[in-house]
């Protein structure tokens, strides 16, 4: 079984601003788009059904609540053998994902890439926030270390977070001091919200914060995961702030790497220690 591309059309739990949860179909038109191909930078046709599979959107009403809809869909893939790929959506989507993944993982890394770091206990009164996954996540311990790239919005409260649970942070400030590349023994699962990047490239998001990372930077740091990508999230694409669907485009880039990546070591070293 190869990758699956899973829709979660979710964006109840944002702070700010609406419009990411029509995301999936947005980043499914740019990868169709006839401006381009289909094929990723190592020679890959991802459009190959034996490579990726479409698996449709999550219904998000059949469930007693969004996250457990999420859960069953995501173990639905899973257990079929598939690798999954979860286009958001806001990045709250992140923590029922992990919570399912982890099962399959007795050791995982989580690559998080962002502007922010996502670690409020609670935001605005409420903790399965989109600024909070990742305090569920590490509350939970459905990951042995996260490493978080492109933070430049870090406060107080979300510093000493960082601190309580050991978080690696990687800066923006310190990527434009030196080159940075991730190093894992263990598999990897990716979090990539489209504002790690600099608005620039992406303007259609609800949170831009300048000064953040190329889409160069962001595939250089795809390409170079040194471990099985046993599973990934794209969030908070927003198309109502889109300009020409350029930051869907982005999108799309970006899932033809990852797909890539998953491809190219599938699986996952589920009984290292």
């Amino acid at each position: 079984m190869g990758v699956a591309l899973l829709g979660i059309p979710y964006d109840a739990s944002s702070s700010f601003q609406r419009g990411a949860a029509r995301a999936p179909a947005a980043i499914r038109a740019a990868l169709a788009s006839p401006s381009t191909n289909t094929w990723t930078e190592s020679l890959l046709d991802v459009m190959d059904g034996a490579v990726l599979e479409d698996a449709g959107d999550v219904d998000l009403t059949a469930a007693d609540s969004p996250r457990a809809g999420i859960e069953a869909a995501v173990a639905r893939l899973l257990n079929r053998g598939a690798t999954p790929l979860l286009l958001g959506g806001d990045h709250s989507i992140t923590y029922p994902i992990l919570r399912v993944v982890r099962k399959r993982h007795p050791r995982l890394t989580v690559l998080h890439i962002d502007a922010h770091p996502d670690l409020y206990e609670s935001f605005q009164g409420d903790p399965y926030s989109h600024a909070s996954p990742f305090a569920r996540v590490l509350e939970e311990g459905l990951a042995d270390r996260l490493v978080q790239v492109g933070i430049r919005t870090m406060n107080s409260h979300q510093r000493a977070q960082a601190d309580r649970y050991g978080v690696e942070v990687v800066t923006m400030r310190v990527l434009a001091e030196r080159p940075w590349r991730l190093e894992s023994r263990d598999p990897v699962y990716l979090s990539l919200d489209l504002d790690g990047l600099d608005p620039a490239f992406v303007p259609g998001i609800s949170h831009p914060e300048p000064g953040g990372l190329t889409t160069r930077q962001v595939i250089d740091l795809i390409q170079s995961i040194p471990t099985p990508l046993v599973g990934a999230d794209l969030v908070e694409y927003n198309p109502d702030n889109d300009v020409r669907d350029l930051t869907a485009r982005v999108a799309a880039k970006l899932v033809k790497e990852i797909v890539s990546k998953m491809v190219e070591s599938p699986g996952g070293d589920r009984g290292r220690g």
